[in-house]
Formats: C-alpha cells, sequence, structure tokens
C-alpha cells in the first residue's frame, strides 16, 4: 500500500519515481490512471505508461493542466515512453457492471499489452495504481496504489493525460454523432446544458443508463 514514509511530500514526481524503482530493484514501474469515472455518458478510460530516462519535468496530474497544455504534451509523450497502452470500458459496460469494475476493467485492458511483452521479455514488473485501491483480478503483489500518484510519481502522471486526453477526444468525435448534447463542450459531465439537453431530447446510446441525472463537477 501507500505509504508517506517513502513518498514524502517534498519529492518531486522524478524523485519520486525513481525512490519506488530504488525501492522496486530491477522492477520496471508502470503507471496507471483512468479518466472519465463520473460523466453521465461516454467510456471510462484508463492508460497505462512506462517512462524512459529522462528529465520529464513537464508532467503533472492532468487535472492541474490546461486542455491546451495537456495536448500538447499528449502528442509528444509516446515519444517519451518506453511503453504505453490504453484501454476502454463503455457506457453499456458500466451499466452492466457498475463503475468500479468497468474502471478496473479498461485498466486491464490497458495493463494487458504491456505485461505480455514483459512476460516474453521475462521482466520483472509493478503497477503502480493511482488512487487507494488495488485493480481486481491481478495479483495484489504486483501492484502498488499511491494516493493521489498523478501529481506525485511521474509514470502515473504520464498514464493520467495519456487517459484524459484519449477520453476528451472521443467524446468530441461522438459529438459528431450525437450533435444534439454538446458533448464536445462537457465532455459528457453532468453539467446543466448536459441535463437539459437529456431532458429535451432523452438518452442517446452512449449515455449511462445506471447514472443518476445530476451536475457532475468534471474534476476526474
Amino acid at each position: 500500500m501507500y505509504h508517506t514514509e517513502l513518498l514524502p511530500q517534498s519529492l518531486s514526481l522524478l524523485q519520486a519515481e525513481n525512490k519506488l524503482k530504488n525501492h522496486f530493484e530491477n522492477c520496471i514501474l508502470i503507471g496507471v490512471d483512468e479518466a472519465g469515472r463520473g460523466p453521465l455518458a461516454g467510456p471510462v478510460v484508463a492508460a497505462a505508461a512506462v517512462l524512459k530516462e529522462g528529465n520529464f519535468t513537464f508532467l503533472d496530474d492532468s487535472k492541474k493542466l490546461s486542455p491546451k497544455k495537456r495536448e500538447q504534451i499528449f502528442e509528444g509523450l509516446p515519444n517519451c515512453c518506453e511503453y504505453y497502452s490504453i484501454g476502454e470500458a463503455s457506457a453499456q459496460e458500466i451499466d452492466e457492471i457498475g463503475i468500479l469494475n468497468a474502471d478496473f476493467l479498461a485498466m486491464r485492458r490497458a495493463l494487458a499489452p504491456i505485461i505480455s511483452e514483459l512476460c516474453e521479455k521475462n521482466l520483472p514488473y509493478k503497477i503502480l495504481v493511482d488512487g487507494n485501491l488495488y485493480i481486481r483480478e491481478i495479483e495484489k503483489n504486483l501492484q502498488m496504489p499511491i494516493i493521489k500518484g498523478d501529481g506525485r510519481v511521474a509514470c502515473i502522471a504520464a498514464a493520467s493525460i495519456f487517459a484524459k486526453v484519449h477520453r476528451d477526444k472521443l467524446m468530441v468525435k461522438f459529438n459528431e454523432q450525437f450533435p444534439n448534447y454538446g458533448f464536445e463542450k462537457h465532455k459528457g459531465y453532468g453539467t446543466k446544458a448536459h441535463l437539459a439537453a437529456i431532458e429535451k431530447f432523452g438518452d442517446c446510446e452512449i449515455h449511462r443508463k445506471s447514472f443518476h441525472h445530476k451536475v457532475f463537477a468534471p474534476n476526474d
């Protein structure tokens, strides 16, 4: 689990990552984060990232970056990674299994190709998960949840940017298919304008039918 004595607040993202590399000697560190847990529409998206060696001081929690800055970093971020992958769980899957299980499903989908390649190369790894929960159906000894890890550890910050920008781009595309809801603006969150559109037009096929229609702040 997360321990404040291992990662004191004073450490930068890269200092924290290097400390974890020393702590988990010889392990490849895979950062994992998600975007889209709270919206009323669209998929939940997760990303996994393994950073190359470098001084990536521009990385930060995606929520702390402006949309323009996130997109700028997103474009060059693949060049900073040894591995990265993105996974999704659809609105239909969220309705079927619940948002938390869908969140873990998206994370497992993001991790699968990276873990497969590392296993083929017989390379040990440790999964660093943003938050305080272990990913279900993955052995706990392979994971370390880190509270607010997207603002604490570089590889988790990278994953948070991949997930957030990828999901935002998906919602802009969905706006072309479902133009009545303003998805390009609110990205599926329960803003007043979105709720008014649902009241007028009803749900579309990417709405999460299991979610109550109330205002959600776009803060994940």
